[in-house]
């Protein structure tokens, strides 16, 4: 491996790839991150006005979710009084004044946006957000008789005193901290009304019955708004003095101890409803909460000046999400219809296309019902023997899983690896693995202290009286509403070297093979960061033999240390490269006689980069691998990943110009620098929206995939 530190011979041998000054603060990268899909919002030249509305709200989510993962993490380490230095130098009490001065600073830029363009743009356009004050009060009194009949029932007023314990306040609750005074007594009261969530937080005004509006205009109501002016139904012979927004976030990371986990099932399922319990890292408060109430809730839920956050407007903007539920595709982005090769070609037969050839699909631009049809047609097949299969984020309704659920009931070997662990998909896979217990398939949970992140599929079909093995290896999950909206890519297969180490590995999930000689496959936590940085170190030879050394990476996130310290070595003999990382990226290119030949693009717009795809010149005998692994330490040290080979050689020139393609996007691109900020590409070529090109450009991939199949 190579470090920079060892006599071999280099001439950057002396170099320190360990200086704090080489790295960029994981935590940080991921804010600089989030600044990128805010800017997709900010800017009014990029998308249609709901789909910049998107954006405030994946901003907000992507926020709240940080919070319960990553700062609930480091403000662990800050009360055990960890002092330990990352890699880049930062203390966790540096990291959590940082996060806070950053994270403070974009909820500034967002609610600018939103409240000084967005709303105002919506209002133009026919679509309004209405305070209860300013209604009429004929409207208002319809609202007070919507409120009594569909949300006073659900509410449920705490009161908070000598003999009211402080009312528990569960992870992502919406608040109101009512201050109030007993007409009677003159007594000074304090409670609390969780705004419901399982009702709507947007509330349209057109569809309440008898209320009077304008025609053409939709209007939207915010749901504490309504609750927060009629308290008095739910207080009566009480004054309301005030009441006060706030919101809370908490520590949502399960921790589980393997080796006491003798039902992982039942273990996650605790671990679920731990969540609502979990220590306080963010309480949001609106600027004009009064002192003695902040302090109150600070005593009583445990929180320090640090974690509070006063926040002007609406709390958890995550919820504008639903107004993409508007009916004005003008307002949205164009639609499109993705591309079927394999129907359009041999039809409803998928097992056929693929023994005619290897079929390699750059989802969403082509369908990802192909991805289904293999799995519903091996369902109903009479000759298919047995599918396998790994399950990670599935959702809420899968045809998928429905379809495994249908093998097994028509008499077929079906063994699934359902990955219980998957965060915040945790309770839609128990339901998944219960169900299909239920039919007879045989469900495993993973390897202890792993998760389980590949995407497989093995389908074993009787043909001519032998078996033959049909496989699917792909970068995403196995998740129809984010087939469409996230790229990935999908390799069907029957290559029998490729089939035979998916076996293996299926073996290793399911059963106790402790196989490890994997020659094809790159698999965590086994060989991946061996194979990555033996193949960054062999165009560093090449590079010395006198030709040209080359590397593309794309990922989703770069993180491991040890392959940084590859990829700055292989800069310094001159190896060319290049990274497209969409989120965290701990290196910094650019930096002279370290990182000078090392170049970062992150791609943002209208779909989520996320396939994985390695790229190596190799001398000119080119290889590409395709998986499921980002380079981070969990991803090769603790999930069970897959990185497979591209043969065919045709599939590899089509992706490679699918990443120079997106390297040479200039609108919807942003460069890496060398301090580790991010700058958007300007330059005076044409414009280049590498998303838009490859939603025009798909069709093309016809004839780019016709051509004879290249046993191994």
């Amino acid at each position: 491996m190579l470090t920079g530190n060892e006599n071999n011979g280099m001439k950057h041998a002396s170099l320190d790839f360990f200086d704090t000054a080489y790295y960029v603060n994981r935590e940080l990268s991921w804010i600089y991150f989030n600044q990128r899909v805010l800017e997709e919002a900010l800017n009014p030249a990029v998308h249609p006005l709901l789909e910049r509305v998107k954006f405030i709200s994946i901003f907000s989510s992507n926020l709240d979710e940080y919070f319960m993962i990553r700062v609930a993490g480091i403000e662990d380490q800050f009360e055990a009084g960890i002092q330990d230095r990352t890699i880049d130098g930062f203390t966790p009490a540096e990291q959590l004044e940082k996060i806070r001065m950053m994270v403070l600073q974009q909820i500034k830029e967002r609610n600018n946006c939103f409240y000084n363009d967005l709303l105002p743009a919506m209002q133009r356009e026919g679509i309004e957000f209405i305070r209860f004050a300013a209604l009429s009060g004929v409207q208002q009194e319809a609202l007070r008789g919507y409120f009594r009949q569909e949300i006073y029932p659900v509410l449920t007023p705490l009161a908070f005193d000598t003999s009211h314990p402080f009312p528990f306040m569960s992870n992502l609750s919406l608040n109101l901290a009512i201050e109030l005074e007993d007409e009677e007594s003159k007594a000074q009261k304090f409670a609390r009304v969780k705004v419901p969530s399982i009702l709507p937080r947007l509330l349209r005004l057109n569809d309440i019955e008898g209320f009077d509006d304008e025609e053409g205009v939709i209007r939207f109501i915010w749901l504490e708004d309504l609750v927060e002016n009629n308290l008095e139904q739910l207080f009566p012979k009480m004054r309301i003095i005030k009441s006060h927004l706030f919101r809370l976030i908490r520590d949502a990371d399960i921790e589980i101890e393997e080796d006491e986990a003798g039902d992982l099932l039942k273990t996650i399922e605790q671990g679920i409803r731990s969540r609502r319990y979990g220590k306080v890292v963010r309480l949001d408060i609106n600027p004009s909460m009064p002192l003695s109430l902040r302090k109150l809730l600070m005593k009583n839920l445990e929180v320090s000046q640090r974690a509070v956050y006063e926040i002007d407007g609406a709390l958890g903007l995550g919820s504008l999400i639903e107004l993409l539920k508007i009916e004005r595709p003008e307002l949205k982005d164009e639609p499109f219809v993705p591309n079927n090769i394999i129907e359009e070609q041999f039809g409803s037969d998928i097992f056929s296309a693929i023994r005619a050839r290897d079929q390699l699909l750059y989802h969403p631009y082509d369908s990802f019902q192909p991805v289904v049809d293999f799995i519903n047609q091996a369902a109903t097949d009479p000759d298919v023997l047995s599918i396998k299969q790994t399950l990670y984020r599935v959702g809420s309704n899968s045809p998928i899983v429905q379809a495994l659920m249908k093998a097994a009931e028509e008499g077929k070997q079906v063994a699934v690896l359902v990955e219980l662990k998957a965060r915040f998909d945790e309770e839609n896979n128990i339901v998944w693995a219960r169900a299909l217990e239920d039919v007879g398939a045989h469900v495993v949970y993973g390897l202890p202290g792993l998760k389980t992140h590949a995407k497989l599929t093995l389908i074993v079909r009787r043909e001519h009286e032998k078996l033959k093995r049909y496989l699917h290896l792909g970068t995403g999950n196995y998740n129809m509403v984010t087939g469409k909206i996230y790229t990935d890519y999908s390799l069907f297969t029957v290559n029998g070297a490729l089939a035979n180490e998916v076996a293996e590995l299926f073996n290793a999930l399911t059963g106790y093979s402790k196989h490890t000689g994997y020659k094809k496959l790159l698999v965590s936590p086994i060989n991946t960061r061996k194979r990555i940085i033996e193949m960054i170190e062999r165009e560093v030879e090449w590079r010395r033999k006198g030709k040209k050394g080359r590397v593309i990476m794309k990922m989703n996130a770069l993180v491991d240390a040890p392959t940084i310290r590859a990829l700055y070595s292989a800069s310094c003999e001159g190896v060319e490269i290049d990274l497209v990382v969409r989120g965290i990226c701990c290196l910094k290119p650019g930096i002279p006689g370290i990182s000078e030949h090392i170049r970062v693009v992150s791609v943002i717009g209208r779909f989520l980069e996320h396939s994985r795809a390695y790229y190596f010149l190799n001398g000119g005998k080119e290889e590409l691998f395709l998986g499921s692994a980002d380079i981070m330490p969990r991803n090769l040290d603790d999930r069970v990943e897959t990185l497979f080979p591209i043969f065919e050689n045709s599939f590899i020139r089509l992706v490679k110009s699918d990443l120079e393609l997106l390297l040479s996007d200039n609108t919807k691109a942003w460069q890496m620098n060398s301090d580790g900020t991010y700058s958007k590409i300007h330059n005076d070529a044409p414009a280049v929206n590498s998303q838009s090109l490859f939603l025009t450009r798909y069709t093309q991939k016809k004839n780019l995939c016709k051509f004879k199949v290249h046993n191994l």
